[in-house]
Protein backbone atom coordinates (compact mmCIF):
# COMPACT_ATOMS: atom_id res chain seq x y z
CA UNK A 1 0.00 0.00 0.00
CA UNK A 2 1.02 3.45 -0.69
CA UNK A 3 2.29 5.97 2.14
CA UNK A 4 0.44 9.31 1.93
CA UNK A 5 2.60 11.96 0.74
CA UNK A 6 3.65 14.80 2.90
CA UNK A 7 4.34 18.33 1.99
CA UNK A 8 6.74 20.76 3.00
CA UNK A 9 5.41 23.51 4.60
CA UNK A 10 6.94 25.51 2.01
CA UNK A 11 5.57 23.07 -0.60
CA UNK A 12 1.89 23.06 0.74
CA UNK A 13 2.42 27.52 0.74
CA UNK A 14 3.48 27.35 -2.92
CA UNK A 15 0.84 24.83 -4.38
CA UNK A 16 -2.17 26.72 -2.62
CA UNK A 17 -0.53 30.10 -3.85
CA UNK A 18 -0.48 28.74 -7.18
CA UNK A 19 -4.26 27.33 -7.14
CA UNK A 20 -5.69 30.98 -5.92
CA UNK A 21 -3.32 32.45 -9.11
CA UNK A 22 -4.84 29.98 -11.56
CA UNK A 23 -8.22 30.91 -10.10
CA UNK A 24 -7.61 35.02 -10.19
CA UNK A 25 -5.83 34.79 -13.73
CA UNK A 26 -8.84 35.03 -15.89
CA UNK A 27 -10.77 37.34 -14.27
CA UNK A 28 -8.46 39.88 -13.66
CA UNK A 29 -7.51 39.84 -17.12
CA UNK A 30 -10.82 40.06 -17.93
CA UNK A 31 -10.97 43.29 -15.88
CA UNK A 32 -7.94 44.51 -17.57
CA UNK A 33 -8.89 43.81 -21.49
CA UNK A 34 -12.34 45.66 -20.44
CA UNK A 35 -10.57 48.78 -19.10
CA UNK A 36 -8.21 48.85 -22.29
CA UNK A 37 -11.27 48.83 -24.03
CA UNK A 38 -12.76 52.04 -22.08
CA UNK A 39 -9.49 53.71 -22.26
CA UNK A 40 -9.74 53.49 -26.23
CA UNK A 41 -11.90 56.31 -27.56
CA UNK A 42 -12.45 54.29 -31.21
CA UNK A 43 -13.42 51.45 -29.37
CA UNK A 44 -16.57 53.79 -28.09
CA UNK A 45 -19.35 51.38 -29.19
CA UNK A 46 -18.07 48.62 -27.29
CA UNK A 47 -18.25 50.63 -24.28
CA UNK A 48 -21.12 49.10 -22.46
CA UNK A 49 -20.12 45.60 -23.41
CA UNK A 50 -16.79 46.30 -21.63
CA UNK A 51 -18.12 47.61 -18.62
CA UNK A 52 -20.53 44.28 -18.48
CA UNK A 53 -16.80 42.29 -18.85
CA UNK A 54 -15.52 44.16 -15.70
CA UNK A 55 -18.41 44.08 -13.67
CA UNK A 56 -18.97 40.31 -13.95
CA UNK A 57 -15.25 39.73 -13.77
CA UNK A 58 -15.18 42.19 -10.82
CA UNK A 59 -17.82 39.67 -9.42
CA UNK A 60 -16.48 36.42 -9.96
CA UNK A 61 -12.98 37.56 -8.28
CA UNK A 62 -14.60 38.78 -5.33
CA UNK A 63 -16.12 35.37 -4.99
CA UNK A 64 -13.12 33.48 -5.58
CA UNK A 65 -10.96 35.85 -2.98
CA UNK A 66 -14.19 35.64 -0.45
CA UNK A 67 -13.32 31.57 -1.21
CA UNK A 68 -10.00 31.60 -0.69
CA UNK A 69 -9.75 33.74 2.48
CA UNK A 70 -12.05 31.50 4.48
CA UNK A 71 -10.68 27.87 2.86
CA UNK A 72 -7.07 28.50 2.27
CA UNK A 73 -5.72 31.09 4.80
CA UNK A 74 -6.42 32.48 8.11
CA UNK A 75 -9.11 34.45 7.70
CA UNK A 76 -9.97 37.53 9.78
CA UNK A 77 -11.68 35.97 11.67
CA UNK A 78 -11.54 36.16 15.44
CA UNK A 79 -10.37 33.17 17.94
CA UNK A 80 -10.03 29.41 17.13
CA UNK A 81 -13.85 29.14 15.85
CA UNK A 82 -15.55 29.84 12.73
CA UNK A 83 -19.27 30.97 13.01
CA UNK A 84 -21.53 28.63 9.87
CA UNK A 85 -23.22 32.05 9.09
CA UNK A 86 -19.91 33.28 7.51
CA UNK A 87 -19.33 30.05 5.95
CA UNK A 88 -22.58 30.58 4.78
CA UNK A 89 -22.05 34.01 3.35
CA UNK A 90 -18.95 33.08 1.59
CA UNK A 91 -20.72 29.75 0.12
CA UNK A 92 -23.25 31.55 -1.25
CA UNK A 93 -21.24 34.36 -2.96
CA UNK A 94 -19.11 31.78 -4.71
CA UNK A 95 -22.51 30.16 -6.04
CA UNK A 96 -23.23 33.38 -7.41
CA UNK A 97 -20.38 32.75 -10.19
CA UNK A 98 -21.06 28.75 -10.13
CA UNK A 99 -23.11 27.08 -12.56
CA UNK A 100 -24.86 24.92 -9.89
CA UNK A 101 -27.20 26.26 -6.92
CA UNK A 102 -26.92 25.78 -3.59
CA UNK A 103 -29.32 24.24 -1.05
CA UNK A 104 -27.84 25.40 2.56
CA UNK A 105 -28.64 23.00 5.64
CA UNK A 106 -26.68 23.99 8.34
CA UNK A 107 -27.72 24.67 11.79
CA UNK A 108 -26.07 28.20 13.28
CA UNK A 109 -23.18 26.68 15.37
CA UNK A 110 -19.39 27.49 15.90
CA UNK A 111 -17.00 25.08 14.16
CA UNK A 112 -13.67 24.77 15.07
CA UNK A 113 -11.32 26.69 12.11
CA UNK A 114 -9.34 23.73 10.43
CA UNK A 115 -13.16 21.76 10.44
CA UNK A 116 -14.70 24.85 9.07
CA UNK A 117 -11.89 24.94 6.58
CA UNK A 118 -12.69 21.38 5.42
CA UNK A 119 -16.14 21.81 5.16
CA UNK A 120 -15.18 24.74 2.40
CA UNK A 121 -12.80 23.02 1.02
CA UNK A 122 -15.79 19.56 0.53
CA UNK A 123 -17.90 22.53 -0.96
CA UNK A 124 -16.03 23.34 -3.75
CA UNK A 125 -15.29 19.86 -4.87
CA UNK A 126 -19.13 19.12 -4.52
CA UNK A 127 -19.34 22.00 -6.79
CA UNK A 128 -17.38 20.77 -9.59
CA UNK A 129 -18.97 17.44 -9.60
CA UNK A 130 -21.91 19.31 -11.54
CA UNK A 131 -19.81 21.29 -14.07
CA UNK A 132 -22.63 22.17 -16.21
CA UNK A 133 -25.10 22.85 -13.63
CA UNK A 134 -27.54 21.45 -11.03
CA UNK A 135 -28.24 21.43 -7.17
CA UNK A 136 -25.34 20.87 -4.35
CA UNK A 137 -26.99 20.30 -1.05
CA UNK A 138 -24.41 20.74 1.97
CA UNK A 139 -25.68 19.56 5.64
CA UNK A 140 -24.33 19.57 8.94
CA UNK A 141 -25.83 17.08 11.28
CA UNK A 142 -24.77 15.54 15.06
CA UNK A 143 -23.83 17.19 18.29
CA UNK A 144 -21.11 19.73 18.85
CA UNK A 145 -17.46 17.64 18.24
CA UNK A 146 -19.11 15.01 16.81
CA UNK A 147 -20.69 16.84 14.03
CA UNK A 148 -21.17 14.92 10.63
CA UNK A 149 -20.65 16.51 7.04
CA UNK A 150 -22.81 15.50 3.94
CA UNK A 151 -22.82 16.96 0.52
CA UNK A 152 -24.71 15.90 -2.81
CA UNK A 153 -24.89 17.32 -5.39
CA UNK A 154 -27.39 15.94 -8.97
CA UNK A 155 -27.31 17.59 -12.69
CA UNK A 156 -30.25 18.01 -14.53
CA UNK A 157 -31.40 14.74 -16.48
CA UNK A 158 -33.39 17.60 -18.92
CA UNK A 159 -30.65 19.32 -19.82
CA UNK A 160 -28.42 16.25 -20.56
CA UNK A 161 -25.91 16.91 -17.91
CA UNK A 162 -23.98 14.99 -16.13
CA UNK A 163 -23.16 14.07 -12.74
CA UNK A 164 -19.64 13.07 -12.23
CA UNK A 165 -16.92 12.11 -9.19
CA UNK A 166 -14.29 14.75 -9.40
CA UNK A 167 -10.89 13.03 -11.76
CA UNK A 168 -8.54 12.32 -9.13
CA UNK A 169 -10.10 13.56 -6.33
CA UNK A 170 -10.44 10.18 -4.34
CA UNK A 171 -6.74 9.11 -4.27
CA UNK A 172 -5.98 12.98 -3.57
CA UNK A 173 -8.14 13.12 -0.84
CA UNK A 174 -6.46 9.88 1.15
CA UNK A 175 -3.12 11.67 0.35
CA UNK A 176 -1.97 9.14 -2.07
CA UNK A 177 -2.79 9.90 -5.49
CA UNK A 178 -2.72 7.70 -8.62
CA UNK A 179 0.15 9.64 -10.44
CA UNK A 180 1.96 9.16 -6.87
CA UNK A 181 2.67 13.09 -6.38
CA UNK A 182 0.69 16.06 -6.32
CA UNK A 183 0.56 19.30 -8.31
CA UNK A 184 -0.79 22.75 -8.27
CA UNK A 185 -3.70 21.42 -9.93
CA UNK A 186 -4.36 19.08 -7.32
CA UNK A 187 -3.42 20.93 -3.87
CA UNK A 188 -7.27 21.23 -3.63
CA UNK A 189 -8.80 17.95 -2.79
CA UNK A 190 -5.48 17.23 -1.40
CA UNK A 191 -5.75 20.19 0.78
CA UNK A 192 -8.95 18.76 1.50
CA UNK A 193 -7.67 15.41 2.55
CA UNK A 194 -5.04 16.53 4.74
CA UNK A 195 -7.34 18.90 6.43
CA UNK A 196 -9.52 16.02 7.22
CA UNK A 197 -6.66 13.88 8.56
CA UNK A 198 -6.12 16.88 10.71
CA UNK A 199 -9.56 17.13 12.17
CA UNK A 200 -9.69 12.97 12.14
CA UNK A 201 -12.71 12.85 10.22
CA UNK A 202 -12.78 10.06 7.51
CA UNK A 203 -13.91 11.17 3.80
CA UNK A 204 -16.35 9.18 1.69
CA UNK A 205 -17.16 9.90 -2.05
CA UNK A 206 -18.47 7.98 -4.63
CA UNK A 207 -21.58 8.32 -7.14
CA UNK A 208 -25.13 6.20 -6.69
CA UNK A 209 -27.94 6.41 -8.57
CA UNK A 210 -26.27 9.38 -10.53
CA UNK A 211 -26.16 11.36 -7.56
CA UNK A 212 -22.77 12.16 -5.96
CA UNK A 213 -21.99 12.30 -2.95
CA UNK A 214 -19.26 13.37 -0.54
CA UNK A 215 -19.23 12.72 3.46
CA UNK A 216 -16.92 13.20 6.53
CA UNK A 217 -17.39 11.65 9.63
CA UNK A 218 -15.86 12.04 12.95
CA UNK A 219 -13.22 8.89 13.27
CA UNK A 220 -14.23 8.20 16.76
CA UNK A 221 -17.55 7.48 15.77
CA UNK A 222 -16.49 5.47 12.66
CA UNK A 223 -14.88 3.17 15.36
CA UNK A 224 -17.91 2.95 17.32
CA UNK A 225 -20.09 1.83 14.40
CA UNK A 226 -17.12 -0.97 13.37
Amino acid sequence: MADIIELKATDLAAMLCSRVCHDLINPIGAIGNGLEVLADPAQGEMAEGARDLIANAAKQSRAKLEFARLAYGASSTAGTDIDTRECERVARILFEVEKADLEWNVPLILLPKHKAKLFMNMLLIAASSVPRGGVVTASISGPAGEEKFEFTSRSDPEKRQKTLVPSGSAGLLSGMPEEGSVDARGIQPFYTGLLARMTDMDLNIGLENEMFFFTALPQAKLDAAE
